[in-house]
């Protein structure tokens, strides 16, 4: 874990050598400051030459500018260090994730993620800055606080020795409780971001269906878990102050009496007296600032684990040595595959395809829900590897090729259609960023998306909300088509993207694909079989198997379960299965 962080400190790592390297100037000027105090005390006022007073007092103030410039030095340069450590950290985190394949994104919950970035990254960040400050500077301090306080008295010093022993057990104590709480409280953390996250994202549902009491309950519910924790948490924590100011106080009291003794006896100066005081002081609030160290660590920890699980995340999906950077055509083969989302499943997602498909066909896939339709069209664009068996576009296995280059030549429509913020030219830019507004328009034509991108007082440089949100589920899927189109693909897959379409524009989009790209390979799911039925051959699955792959006659006349979803569809006029995958 620590190994995996600090590759993080990277550019900062001087700054980060520059902050303990001021504490120590700070930390000698502010231990000599009780030491020349003493010689005032005893050297200049009691012994009444006033020369001495203004030498030992102009010293000083030396001492203080210095020790304060280092102070000032030493903060810039530990924040600059922790904000430039957080941002390498977060950056690291994003660029991850961006090369996980599907299979490793399962592995993580969005809001987990997000709280990985934000919560985990801050709580990290502020314990490196406090280690680069306070855990450099406390424990000096207390060392050549003990130093100064047996130098001046060994004996006295001995009762500071024994207070600093007992405290350590105690913090220990408190440490060893806490840290558990505190990577439970984390977990929790993902829950309530999650319900924040769902209900945002949700909230049209929530207030059509009137949930807004239900969503309310279980946010109250993921806020209270984590309260409960964090109070239990607090409750340990609650008992370093007291103990602290106990043993604090109590070296005083101790110092003052046996102290006295020593005055009297002619064995110790005020001046002496006066130093112990600042130094026992010194190295008690170098302990309290330790044990808040010792706080903010047992937090950070919990986050730095969370932070180093996804850093060492490896993408299932790589490229291999040397890739391949060309697809030849939209030729696609399935031999004898099979495909499971979990390795240690006993049921296969995919079983036993081998299904082979010439360069420009059009290709229609339907299936009940759950048959392995979305599996199917992931692997040709390696979203996810095969278990047994091998996927081939243009004659080449996909784990040969570059992923770049197979996913520019393989475009996907996703069932999910998102839409990102910023103009339409913006959004279609996603699939070729180069793309003239020439390119965007002619490639909307084809998806049927000119329709109503004219009708919009901004047209193609109207504002698309986060999400899309500001047009309707058939809009979005049409200005996702067109995207897809941009890329000029060997292989265009449209997984259940026409669903929110008419099917007027079904049609027509057909069409267009028909007549404008019929050298590209078209993979067409769908739930309907007014979308599919024209398709050079109809793949039918059932719990992932191949049940028929056949023109659209000859499965009606020949398959059972075609002929079953044709008959309904066409005599109820309804969609075979009205919930996709």
């Amino acid at each position: 874990m620590l190994k995996t962080l600090s590759a993080y400190i990277g550019e900062y790592k001087k700054v980060s050598i520059k902050t303990p390297i001021y504490i120590i100037v700070e930390v000698l000027m502010e231990i000599l400051i009780p030491f020349v105090t003493a010689s005032i005390i005893d050297k200049g006022i009691q012994a009444g030459d006033m020369s001495k007073v203004l030498m030992y007092g102009g010293l000083m103030l030396v001492l203080a500018f210095i020790s304060l410039f280092a102070g000032i030095q030493a903060g810039k340069y530990s924040a600059l260090a922790s904000t430039g450590f957080a941002c390498n950290l977060r950056e690291g985190i994003y660029s991850n994730i961006q090369n996980f394949a599907f299979s490793n994104i399962d592995k993580y919950s969005t809001a987990g993620l997000i709280t990985r970035m934000t919560t985990d990254v801050t709580n990290v960040q502020n314990a490196y800055q406090m280690i680069l400050r306070i855990a450099v500077r406390a424990p000096l301090m207390m060392i050549c606080s003990m130093v100064m306080c047996f130098i001046i008295n060994p004996t006295l010093s001995f009762i500071f020795l024994g207070a600093l022993i007992l405290l350590g057990f105690v913090l220990f104590f408190i440490i060893y409780k806490v840290t558990p709480i505190f990577t439970e409280g984390f977990a929790k953390y993902d829950d309530l971001n999650a319900s924040v996250q769902e209900n945002v994202t949700g909230i049209r549902v929530v207030k059509a269906f009137v949930r807004e009491d239900h969503e309310n309950k279980k946010f109250s519910k993921a806020a209270g878990n984590l309260y409960k924790i964090f109070v239990k948490a607090e409750s340990w924590l609650a008992f370093n102050n007291p103990i602290m100011m106990f043993v604090i106080y109590g070296s005083i009291i101790a110092l003052s009496w046996f102290a006295a003794h020593f005055i009297t006896d002619g064995t110790m100066t005020t001046g002496n007296l006066t130093s112990m005081f600042c130094y026992v002081m010194s190295m008690m609030m170098s302990l309290m600032m330790l044990s808040m160290i010792f706080v903010m660590v047992s937090m950070s920890v919990a986050s730095a684990r969370r932070i180093a699980e996804v850093l060492n995340e490896k993408a299932d999906i790589t490229n291999p040595e040397n890739p391949v950077m060309e697809v030849p055509d939209g030729r696609i083969d399935f031999n004898h595959v099979n495909f499971t989302y979990k390795k240690d499943s006993d049921k296969d997602a995919l079983e036993d395809i081998d299904i082979h498909i010439n360069a420009g066909e059009t290709i229609g896939i339907i299936g009940g829900t759950g048959c392995g339709k979305s599996s199917f069209v992931n692997l040709i664009s390696r979203l996810y590897d095969v278990k047994d068996g091998s996927v081939c576009v243009g004659g080449i296995d996909v784990r040969d090729y570059d992923l770049e280059t197979l996913r520019n030549e393989v475009s996907v429509v996703l069932q999910k259609n998102v839409l990102f913020s910023g103009t339409i030219l913006d959004n279609l830019r996603w699939g070729d960023e180069n793309a003239s507004e020439e390119d965007c328009i002619e490639a909307c034509r084809q998806a049927c998306a000119d329709e109503f991108i004219e009708r919009m007082p901004d047209k193609y440089n109207t504002w698309i909300e986060q999400g899309g949100s500001n047009v309707s589920g058939g809009q979005r899927q049409r200005l996702c088509i067109a995207r897809a189109l941009l890329k000029h693909p060997k292989v265009l897959i449209l997984d259940d993207s026409t669903s929110a379409v008419d099917t007027a524009t079904d049609a027509k989009i057909k069409k267009a694909f028909a007549t404008k790209i019929p050298g590209t390979t078209k993979i067409i799911v769908s739930q309907r079989i007014s979308s599919i039925q024209d398709a050079d051959r109809i793949l039918v699955l059932e719990n992932g198997c191949v049940s028929g792959f056949d023109t659209h006659e000859n499965l009606v006349e020949n398959n059972k379960v075609y002929r079953e979803i044709y008959e309904v569809q066409t005599q109820g006029g309804g969609d075979f299965d009205e919930a996709g995958e």
